[in-house]
């Protein structure tokens, strides 16, 4: 949250209570009743955005299977692994791999995502950080254009096997899809948010086939430490939507397949706890090297839309040389290693074994050279402006890292109820949740994955582990920390801190104050004005002392340099309408009454209107610089 004084701290106050009545998040529930009405209108928007989303995803995942098989396999000869759940398309694999063709293909899909991002520069890189600043600070709008610009791209970059995700792509285009329905029904900001984050969760769910998960990833990936609860019901409901779309398309599976139970064995939780801090020191790097790849790409004297075509040409020669070099002892020419692509096939093979991968520590060194060369090679196309997703690649690192601990841990321990592919899960989810900052999402991704909870206990564990150590260090720059820095809830949680305090609690009581008479003399007023140190507003009193106006400090100056008006004036002349609060009002009515009236304090009386006390605009504005600065500090 910026750091701001008092004196504009008091400003926002007034701007906030003159401006449009602001709609509190439901997470302030005590104070915003659930409106079922909207609630209802919310529900059947995101199930329309769930099955607009799930129809996309569904053609963007078959448009790019039968392109990459296609360029790939029929073109260059290439064999990718895959994993259970993207067996889609046969092919016959009669093609002679050509090495050179593996080189250029990549290349020339850059190029392809390069000319389309210099007419729509949002399609580069993933989908997270585009689709995050458009919830925090563009009202939930993300352009109509991205819903065909966006699979195009990201068709070029990963058709000709760019090492990213389709989930990034997929979740760009599923918040396109859910920001242009809200406009098209002429829906508020604050439903466009939440069909804005709706359509992330089908966009997810369409592709990865974890319908929960998503819509928890979709909420959670907002914030560092929080997540969205106004988006979660309409995120599920239209995550299961898109879910329910792909899977009367495509059948049901899961992404993965593996062991069908993982028994929980508790004396493997200090194997899970050193997982966690192996992948969480390996995110570091992989987060160092992204870093430093997008860095050096942007300093290039090259036009923009050029450089995904040179991370392609790069890509290509790593992932060549890969092929023939470590895979010179696989079954067939060009067998691919999961460097090209998500990762998910080598993923596949680190949870259950494959033909290619050799058994020992020969396996384990494989799998770690994988991890390291697929940091490399998503580093080169997303880094270089490629469309592509790094969830998959986050996935894929964590899993092979997994996988090889795992591997390692059996052959040193020689324990056969130690699960290489239970290591590899948990990998997964510590990788991804420590550098996106979402923990309770990976954790229930990956029981998903699982199909069952077994892996539940040291994924709280390994998350938990990775989370903290990897707490100040993210992907995604657009992320904001709390719900108090984002400008969508900083009004919101303002209103909260008023709601919730009384004048009682900032009032200053038993304190001497002038007031005056409605026959008070004009004369009285500006001496006893001139020697009052504290008051602005001076209360005029009956014989009661019951409040019937008011006399400002300003007016008594004014009148101060009119001598001869001031010689006829008396206090009922000049005095102004009584405004007043009771001890008992909230700070939220308090703050009406000093910006409706224009004063910077008024008096507070009791039950018969008599003064007992001052509440000055200051000491309200202290209050909320204070809570700002609480809520910058974080906890603790």
């Amino acid at each position: 949250m910026p750091r701001f004084g008092l004196a504009s701290a008091a400003q926002r106050l007034r701007e906030l209570l003159n401006g449009p009545r602001l709609l509190v998040p439901l997470g302030f529930a005590e104070r915003a009743p659930l409106d079922f009405r909207f609630l209802g209108r919310a529900l059947i928007q995101a199930a329309l955005v769930g099955l607009a989303a799930g129809l996309a995803g569904a053609a963007f995942f078959a448009a790019l299977e039968y392109l990459s098989r296609l360029l790939l396999e029929d073109l260059a000869g290439y064999v990718p692994v895959r994993a259970r759940g993207e067996q889609f398309a046969a092919s016959g694999h009669g093609t002679p791999f050509r090495p050179w063709l593996l080189v250029l293909i990549p290349a020339l899909g850059g190029l392809g995502a390069g000319l389309v991002a210099r007419w729509v520069p949002e399609v580069r890189g993933g989908g997270a950080d585009p689709t995050i600043e458009a919830f925090h600070y563009r009202g939930g709008m993300l352009r109509r254009r991205l819903i065909w610009a966006k699979p195009l791209a990201s068709l070029f970059t990963l058709g000709t096997g760019g090492a990213g995700g389709r989930e990034g792509p997929t979740m760009l285009i599923g918040g396109a899809i859910g920001s242009s329905v809200a406009r098209a029904l002429g829906l508020s900001a604050r439903e466009r948010r939440i069909l804005l984050v709706a359509g992330v969760a089908a966009g997810i769910s369409a592709v990865f086939r974890t319908p929960l998960g998503a819509a928890l990833l979709a909420v959670e990936l907002l914030y560092r430490d929080g997540f969205e609860s106004d988006a979660l019901i309409p995120s599920v409901l239209s995550s299961v939507t898109a879910y329910s779309v792909v899977i009367s398309i495509f059948g049901e599976s899961t992404l993965f397949t593996h062991a069908p139970r993982f028994p929980f064995v508790p004396a493997h939780l200090p194997l899970y706890g050193l997982l966690a801090l192996v992948v969480a020191s390996v995110a570091v790097g992989f987060l160092a090297v992204f870093g430093a790849t997008r860095r050096g790409f942007s300093k290039l004297p090259l036009p923009e839309w050029l450089r995904p075509a040179l991370g392609g040409l790069a890509l290509g020669i790593l992932a060549t040389a890969a092929i023939t070099l470590l895979g010179a002892g696989t079954t067939q020419p060009g067998q691919g290693l999961g460097i090209l692509g998500g990762g998910y096939g080598a993923v596949q093979a680190a949870i259950s074994g494959a033909s290619w991968l050799p058994l020992g520590w020969n396996g384990v060194l494989l799998l770690v050279g994988l991890a390291l060369l697929k940091i490399f090679a998503s580093s080169l196309t997303i880094g270089s402006g490629g469309s592509a997703g790094d969830f998959a690649p986050s996935l894929a690192i964590g899993g092979l890292l997994g996988g090889a601990f795992g591997r390692a841990a059996q052959l040193l321990l020689h324990d056969p109820r130690i699960d290489p592919g239970a290591f590899a899960l948990v990998g997964m989810g510590a990788f991804y949740a420590g550098i996106a900052h979402v923990p309770l999402a990976a954790l229930v991704l990956v029981c998903e994955l699982a199909g069952n909870y077994d892996l539940l206990v040291p994924l709280m564990l390994a998350l938990g582990i990775s989370f903290v150590v990897l707490r100040k260090k993210g992907i995604y720059e657009a992320q904001v920390a709390t719900l108090a820095d984002s400008p969508v809830h900083r009004d919101a949680i303002m209103l909260d801190m008023l709601r919730t305090a009384h004048v009682s609690e900032l009032m200053v009581s038993g304190r001497p104050f002038a007031s005056f008479s409605p026959g008070s003399s004009a004369q009285d007023v500006i001496d006893k004005v001139g020697d009052a140190d504290w008051q602005n507003v001076f209360p005029v009193v009956d014989a009661e002392q019951r409040l019937l106006g008011l006399v400002t400090s300003e007016a008594a100056h004014v009148l101060a340099q009119q001598a001869d008006d001031a010689r006829w004036t008396i206090v009922a002349d000049m005095m102004q309408p009584a405004v007043w609060v009771r001890q008992d009002d909230d700070l939220h009515t308090a703050t009406k009454a000093l910006v409706e009236s224009g004063l910077r304090e008024l008096p507070v009386v009791d039950a018969e209107r008599r003064v007992i006390g001052f509440l000055d605009e200051a000491d309200i504005a202290k209050l909320h610089l204070s809570s700002a600065t609480r809520a910058e500090a974080g906890p603790g």
